[in-house]
């Protein structure tokens, strides 16, 4: 089973570099959004946890997740009913590849996509504007943050797919379940410390705010403030926020093993 996803793995990338285009813009939109975004609010800071924080040290954090949610959420899901509409699936399942080995290979190469976003984000943030790089328990806090907040989404974009009418309908579809929740969640407007209360309340319930916020609490978890008191951490790594993103991933592994399908919707 390993060879078959490693194999099936290799033909996926291979797949996706042979289409330059779209591999450029893919690890491009993030460094796009973050360059406009620091360029537009970047010069001014936001309150969190009571501290201020320059916003354009916010939006590397921001942008890292919305790269892996974009690469494991909204890139499977729309791949995935393309793929079942062209009858691809369907005919998988005539071949020796069982059809575990090739979903776990999508979701590899989804992951790995994932986590060269992170990384070219967090490096860019750090060149061009002073953003920490997690060391220590803080680097294993965050990636373990990124494994099950990558596995989570493309969970839970599998467990969309059944919704899913017919290709057509699935940019709009796929959208419009996740774009609400990544402006609700404070990943394109910073709502920091002054946001309502039921929007808090609405993004802490979903998995995209939990997860950006265990990303942020371990990258900001070793930077240290000076206080009238004396140097403090005031930013830390919240367990509870994983758990809510593995809830989600867990409930999304339900569903998709339930009602997911190999044929085209009729």
């Amino acid at each position: 089973m390993a060879v078959q996803v490693l194999r099936q793995f290799r033909f996926t990338n291979l797949a996706f570099w042979r289409n330059p285009a779209s591999a450029f813009f893919t690890f491009a939109f993030p460094l796009l959004f973050l360059a406009i975004f620091t360029s537009l609010l970047g010069g001014n800071d936001i309150t969190l946890q009571g501290t201020d924080l320059p916003q354009s040290q916010y939006f590397v954090i921001a942008m890292a997740a919305f790269g892996v949610v974009s690469a494991c959420y909204t890139n499977i899901a729309i791949s995935t009913v393309f793929n079942r509409d062209k009858g691809i699936l369907k005919r998988l399942r005539g071949t020796p590849l069982p059809p575990g080995a090739y979903l776990s290979a999508r979701v590899l190469h989804a992951m790995v996509v994932g986590a060269i976003l992170v990384v070219i984000t967090m490096g860019f943030g750090a060149v061009a504007y002073d953003s920490p790089i997690p060391s220590g328990m803080a680097a294993v806090q965050f990636l373990l943050t990124f494994l099950v907040g990558s596995l989570s989404f493309a969970a839970l974009a599998l467990a969309l797919t059944p919704a899913v009418p017919n290709a057509d309908a699935a940019p709009p579809i796929v959208n419009a379940t996740i774009l609400p929740l990544l402006f609700l969640s404070g990943i394109f407007i910073p709502l920091g410390d002054q946001a309502p209360e039921w929007m808090r309340t609405v993004a802490n319930t979903f998995p995209v705010k939990p997860f950006a916020d265990a990303l942020f609490g371990s990258a900001f978890s070793e930077v240290t403030v000076q206080t009238p008191v004396g140097p403090v951490h005031p930013f830390s790594f919240v367990w509870s926020d994983l758990l809510v993103v593995a809830a989600w991933g867990i409930a999304g592994l339900v569903l998709a093993a339930r009602f997911f399908t190999w044929e085209p919707r009729k």
